[in-house]
């Protein structure tokens, strides 16, 4: 089962929700943070980024920088730009950007779930990231941010986020970058019957993003173990796998680790693709990747596709066929030769790369598919490092959860 449970949330009034909600706090760098809030200073990066507020070049690690986020979350509660509804409820969060659109069931769920592998991950976390977000929860005792989760289709679950979508919503607002953002709140009893039974159906959810939030609503929570509360529950939008759109993570790195542009070509057809100019510089199916390489654009087709749910993913098999062996990237998540480049940048971000002389190749990759992230879950591997890069992002202080009430 999937146990869910309602919330009073703290969220920012109807009129001011277009000022207030912000993009979740590890898309933006300090700098980025800082304009964001000199133009807009009731927004909530001051709150998720508290070193947009401190002196230029604070570690936003401190515990000052972590007092700091508690202070100005208090600051905009006494101000109203937030306010806790004073019913608990489900929420529906919507998000449309140009063809894509998706709502998802804002609600609490277990962290013992969490534990037990019902709530399924598919990405290993860091301890250092981990402790960031535990701080963070700390200072401000809530969870501001929602865990992003999907579940496989069911027909009952999906009639009630339909069915929740004719209410008139709390906001409707468009933001910056055009994406339109929709909450709607069920309270009424029956409604939030009914999505209590219906998601309790659910035989698993899958965290499509945010593993160091979730694992870190589950370190609290042992960590407050003997304190009263609501830490054994983390507040996250959960989604029908079939709505969401997952882009390319594609790969750039800085040298040929000693290869000319000639010798890596010929390196790469032995290592199990079939090399041929590219007819164009994004893959169209699973099994194929591009790069580029001196000005041109080639097709990497996969041969001998493994049958596994980890090494058969198109990021698994340019790890292991080419970026390890050949170019030395043995580690992506810590070797500073190799950049990700998430693909809502499109292909051109890559061209840019190289031409400029930054990077000496790059790859496009097809996405990770829904199905293959379901599958890898569902067998209790992890997948390489930035393998999803899911669009558009959930954003900060839409429906935050207190630890407290």
């Amino acid at each position: 089962m999937s146990a869910v449970r309602p919330f009073r949330a703290w969220r920012a009034p109807r009129e001011l929700a277009a000022a207030v909600i912000a993009p979740p706090y590890d898309v933006m760098s300090e700098s980025e943070a800082r304009e964001i809030v000199e133009k807009n200073p009731r927004s909530f990066v001051r709150v998720s980024r508290p070193e947009s507020v401190m002196p230029v070049g604070s570690d936003s690690h401190s515990p000052e920088a972590y007092a700091t986020a508690g202070r100005e979350f208090a600051a905009l509660k006494a101000q109203g730009l937030v306010i806790q509804d004073a019913e608990e409820g489900y929420y529906l969060y919507g998000q449309v950007m140009g063809s894509q659109r998706q709502v998802g069931l804002v609600a609490c769920f277990s962290t013992d779930e969490y534990d037990q592998g019902i709530v399924k991950r598919h990405e290993f976390t860091r301890p250092d990231k981990e402790r960031d977000r535990i701080n963070h929860i700390d200072a401000t005792n809530a969870q501001t941010g929602m865990v992003f989760l999907a579940y496989r289709d069911d027909d009952a679950l999906n009639a009630l986020i339909r069915e929740g979508q004719t209410r008139a919503p709390e906001f409707e607002i468009t933001t910056e970058d055009g994406v339109v953002h929709t909450l709607w709140r069920i309270a009424d009893p029956a409604g939030v019957a009914a999505i209590t039974a219906a998601a309790a159906a659910l035989p698993a959810t899958y965290v499509a993003d945010g593993h160091h939030r979730s694992a870190a609503a589950s370190l609290i929570h042992r960590e407050r173990a003997d304190r009263p509360g609501r830490h054994g529950w983390f507040v996250a939008c959960l989604f029908p796998s079939s709505t969401l759109k997952i882009l390319a993570y594609n790969r750039a790195v800085k040298d040929l680790n000693g290869h000319t542009a000639a010798g890596l070509l010929e390196s790469v057809a032995r290592a199990g693709y079939v090399v041929r100019p590219a007819p164009a510089p994004v893959p169209s199916r699973p099994g194929l990747a591009t790069m580029y390489l001196d000005g041109r654009w080639y097709q990497l087709e996969a041969t001998n596709v493994p049958d596994h749910p980890v090494l058969s993913l198109d990021v698994s098999m340019l790890q292991e066929r080419v970026l390890a062996p050949l170019l030395n990237i043995d580690n992506p998540r810590t070797n500073k030769r190799i950049d990700f480049v998430g693909g809502i940048r499109g292909y051109e971000e890559l061209v840019k790369l190289v031409d400029s002389g930054s990077h000496a190749v790059a790859f496009h990759m097809y996405p990770t598919q829904m199905d293959q992230l379901l599958a890898v879950a569902d067998a209790g591997e992890v997948m390489p490092p930035k393998s999803t890069w899911f669009e558009p992002k959930l954003r900060d202080a839409v429906a935050m959860h207190d630890l407290e009430s």
